[in-house]
């Protein structure tokens, strides 16, 4: 691509000597060596720190990946099915009684173990039992539109996640309270609503707190509690089995109000953030908390001039429209992550058109997750990030057109399932890694939004593809491998990342840009 850069393989030896001991001292010849750019001057503060100490904040700010898990799967249980049984006659075992007199069935727990049975919705219409589900997706859907900006360009990373978690767990609690099922729905929007960003800003605030050394394993840490997140429903559903499904709604809600709070008072704003801002005091304190550099005065940060000075809750939407290099690398990731979603989101509804027995292969696939994110972590620290995209969403399409083909189902099919659902899942956390790359700090939080909000858009598709699969294979899993394997492929249009600083403002991105134009790839 046009905006592709080149970087030396090696530094010269003199650089060698200055990039070592910058490490050991980031006051080392400061004086004497110009500070270009946020990252250049604020790169050698973060790699000094050492120590557990410089993990915690990141992992905090990570961690709210857990309950971000449970509220976008915790319908699985609150709206579960719930069994019944026959009372008297006429009634005959059947896979639903609502062809029987109501007196003549009854369910087999109390009623208020799930929604289903609470609100009598059990014979409804398909509608009105998917919609406190749709509304949970649309609310995030159109939150993810609505708020993107407001970390980049007004609240901030920090202000953003404690908000955002706060909110989330009010709503939820709110819901536990829900009397009836259009209340109930638009509870479930409003909780959609307020969590649509708080996967994005924990990322992007736990990859600014940290150096670039340790940015890996931060990124792969958001996934890993988010998996966490998932597989400890189960379990809390498990423990409440004889109680209400509002308890699960309690249960999950109260710890992450704590976790706000906790947020609030303990968490630091990213010092990226604060620096491109012009809050520069700000910044500088961060640091030092950061690094446990107290001593230091880091007046260099202050000889930073930054010429971006839009601070509206549109202008970082501005700048990715406006920048023709912004916009063409916003266009490919989606187009990318749209095919993503398709699979990530469609494999788990299409395992009823499987022969495999239905609750093993969704277990199996809730828990192929988490071998998932310990392989981004592996490849993202050895494999480019296009060659790993490319490859990962030609696996996912190659397995799910193996499923298109077999007929005796067993095994072999169930394991080609989850051969694509895990390289599926695989591709969506190094598409969200190299996002973060690819776009400076000052939209970074907007850019990653969209790409989570476009996986999800790709699954809204999926629901349509299922059902046609039921009667054909090939319009679920044949559909699913071509648009993952197409989509895939647009990767190689966007520029390599690994091994590269990120950019902090627009003006530092636009000179690896224009560098990159005459050396044919980007300069990292």
């Amino acid at each position: 691509m046009a905006d592709d850069a080149a970087a030396p393989l090696l530094p010269s030896s003199g650089e060698l000597i200055t990039t070592s001991a910058a490490r050991k001292d980031p006051s080392f010849n400061r004086k004497n060596t110009p500070t270009t750019s946020i990252n250049d001057a604020i790169e050698p503060y973060m790699d000094s720190a050492a120590g557990a100490r410089h993990l915690l904040l990141p992992a905090l700010a990570a961690f709210a990946w857990f309950f971000d898990a449970q509220q976008v799967f915790i319908s699985i249980f609150s709206d579960a099915s719930p069994p019944w049984h026959c009372t008297t006659s006429p009634c005959t075992p059947s896979p639903t009684p609502c062809t029987f007199p109501p007196a003549s069935w009854s369910y087999s727990f109390p009623n208020h173990i799930s929604t289903i049975s609470d609100f009598s919705l059990y014979c409804s219409s398909p509608v009105l039992l998917g919609l406190p589900t749709s509304s949970f997706y649309a609310g995030c859907f159109f939150g993810g539109l609505l708020l993107a900006t407001i970390a980049d360009s007004q609240l901030g990373r920090k202000n953003t996640l404690v908000l955002t978690t706060l909110l989330m767990s009010i709503t939820s609690a709110l819901t536990a309270m829900s009397p009836n099922i259009a209340v109930y729905a638009a509870l479930r929007f409003a909780s959609g609503l307020t969590r649509a960003n708080i996967g994005t800003s924990a990322f992007v605030l736990s990859s600014e707190l940290i150096s670039l050394r340790h940015r890996d394993v931060i990124s792969i840490l958001n996934f890993f509690f988010y998996t966490t997140g998932f597989l400890s429903l189960p379990a809390i559903a498990f423990l409440n089995r004889a109680s209400s499904w509002r308890s699960l709604y309690l249960y999950t809600s109260i710890p992450c109000f704590f976790y706000s709070i906790i947020l609030h008072f303990s968490m630091k704003e990213s010092p990226r953030w604060l620096l491109v801002k012009g809050r520069t005091e700000e910044a500088i304190q961060t640091l030092k908390n950061l690094t446990f550099i107290e001593k230091q005065s880091f007046s260099d940060l202050t000889e930073i001039e930054i010429t971006s000075t839009e601070n509206d809750i549109f202008s970082a939407a501005r700048i990715l429209w406006e920048r023709p290099w912004a916009l063409r690398r916003l266009a490919v990731i989606t187009v990318v992550s749209f095919g993503i979603g398709t699979v990530y989101y469609g494999m788990p509804l299409n395992l009823g058109n499987l022969s495999a027995n239905l609750y093993l292969s969704t277990a199996l696939n809730a828990v192929a997750e988490l071998p998932s994110s310990l392989a981004s972590f592996f490849l993202i620290r050895w494999m480019e990030r296009r060659k790993s995209i490319i490859t990962f969403t030609a696996m996912s399409g190659i397995c799910s057109f193996v499923c298109t083909v077999m007929t005796d189902g067993g095994w072999v099919e169930m394991t080609a399932e989850l051969g694509s659902f895990f390289a599926a899942c695989t591709a969506c956390s190094v598409m969200i890694i190299y996002g973060a790359e690819l776009f400076p700090t000052c939209v970074r939080n907007s850019a990653i939004a969209v790409v989570r909000q476009v996986v999800v858009l790709g699954g809204a598709g999926a629901p349509v593809m299922v059902v046609a699969g039921r009667r054909y294979k090939f319009l679920s899993f044949g559909v699913f491998g071509a648009v993952i394997v197409f989509t895939g492929l647009f990767a190689g249009l966007l520029p390599e990342t690994k091994g590269c600083g990120i950019s902090d403002t627009i003006e530092e991105e636009e000179e690896k840009v224009a560098a990159g134009r005459n050396a044919g790839r980007r300069l990292c």
